[in-house]
């Protein structure tokens, strides 16, 4: 290719490389904004971005109240239950065992509350020995005494005889006072072994779950066939009637957010609609799996057709004021400065609430003032 013909397709291409430049500072400086603005009076609202799911306000773990194997487990998620429904039993053997057994032995302490309790029908036939020996005993004493008086036997003698006769009487009163005494164990017996079966039927009561408050399946941990002890969680239970929102706030800020603030809440599944609600509750503890804070959401009305766990966006009212005196927010630069036309520096403002657009301006400048765009 010819040398000159190279040079001059170099010299065209470098010419149309300026020109292209030269129009894009052009359209840059062009299309920066250059508008004059003054400070309007309007209303304004500080809202917090945070983003959640829809929880459960009142739910309730249904818990096993005995160990076992699980049987006919009747429920799903998602489905309602009432009150008084029986969802599952627990098949509980030991149980079963311990309270055949206590049953046999409160036969056994009813028996032993009668007079056909062989114990008692053994002292009952020594007390009436013993009550035999002692008249017999007293009769001879009395014989013996008279005998003494009328110097027929001597004192000695009398003296055994008086000896036997109250040896007969302890007995006597031994025997009894051990007959009582059964008698009372036997009767105390009888009040624990009732005791253990009423505790035992309790625990058998147990081995059926039944729902204790109306309200829907939410999430269903064991099912037909699983092993249970005391306190395992069968299933979670909610009123489907009060929805709450679980809102994640950042750290930055979580110290703007108070108890009873509006809260605008959009769900994912239904953008278009704003449903209306207010703070409830402010977790003071920072969630680590969530690196967040969390507030709880209660709404003004019913949510419905609404999913559990469903995700959703929010926006809540931190602060407002009315008839406040605004700026764009892109005409305030680094350390709240602002550039006044017919200042020779920027002025610094003292702000308050900030939106998406505007900025509340507290002093530093009035209505009076215009303010230009920000120096590049």
């Amino acid at each position: 290719m010819d040398l000159a013909k190279v040079k001059l397709k170099l010299t065209i291409h470098f010419k149309m490389k300026n020109i292209v430049i030269l129009f894009t500072l052009f359209t840059v400086f062009s299309c920066t904004t250059s508008k004059e603005e003054k400070p309007i009076r309007q209303d304004i609202k500080e809202l917090v971005f945070a983003s959640g799911q829809l929880e459960w306000d009142d739910s309730y773990n249904l818990t096993a109240q005995t160990d076992g194997v699980l049987q006919n487990v009747n429920l799903d998620v998602g489905i309602a239950v009432n009150k008084g429904n029986f969802i599952a039993n627990i098949d509980n053997r030991t149980n079963e065992i311990n309270t055949q057994t206590v049953q046999e032995q409160l036969v056994i302490t009813n028996e032993n509350l009668t007079a056909n309790s062989p114990q008692l029908q053994q002292l009952q036939q020594n007390i009436a020995f013993a009550e035999s020996k002692y008249q017999q005993d007293k009769t001879q004493e009395e014989r013996y005494k008279r005998l003494y008086q009328s110097q027929s036997v001597a004192k000695v003698e009398y003296e055994n005889m008086k000896l036997n006769s109250q040896n007969s009487l302890s007995n006597l009163n031994a025997l009894k006072k051990q007959a009582n005494q059964i008698l009372q164990t036997a009767k105390q017996q009888h009040i624990t072994t009732k005791g253990q079966l009423r505790n035992n039927q309790v625990v058998q009561n147990y081995n059926s779950i039944q729902v204790t408050e109306s309200g829907t399946v939410i999430k269903k941990y064991k099912t037909t066939g699983d092993y249970v002890r005391k306190g395992d969680v069968i299933a979670t239970i909610a009123n489907s009637n009060k929805l709450e929102a679980v809102l994640n706030v950042d750290e930055n800020s979580i110290g703007k957010i108070k108890q009873g603030q509006s809260v605008y809440v959009s769900l994912n599944s239904n953008k278009d609609e704003i449903i209306n609600g207010k703070i409830s509750e402010i977790l003071s503890a920072f969630d680590e799996k969530t690196q967040s804070f969390i507030c709880k959401v209660t709404f003004d009305k019913p949510i419905q057709n609404s999913i559990f766990g469903t995700q959703l966006e929010a926006n809540i009212l931190v602060g407002e004021k009315k008839n406040a005196l605004l700026i764009p927010r892109s005409y305030m630069g680094y350390g709240n400065k602002v550039n006044v036309k017919g200042k020779d520096e920027y002025v610094t403002i003292k702000i308050g609430i900030v939106s998406t657009e505007f900025v509340e301006v507290l002093s530093g400048i009035n209505e009076n003032d215009v303010i230009l765009p920000l120096k590049l």
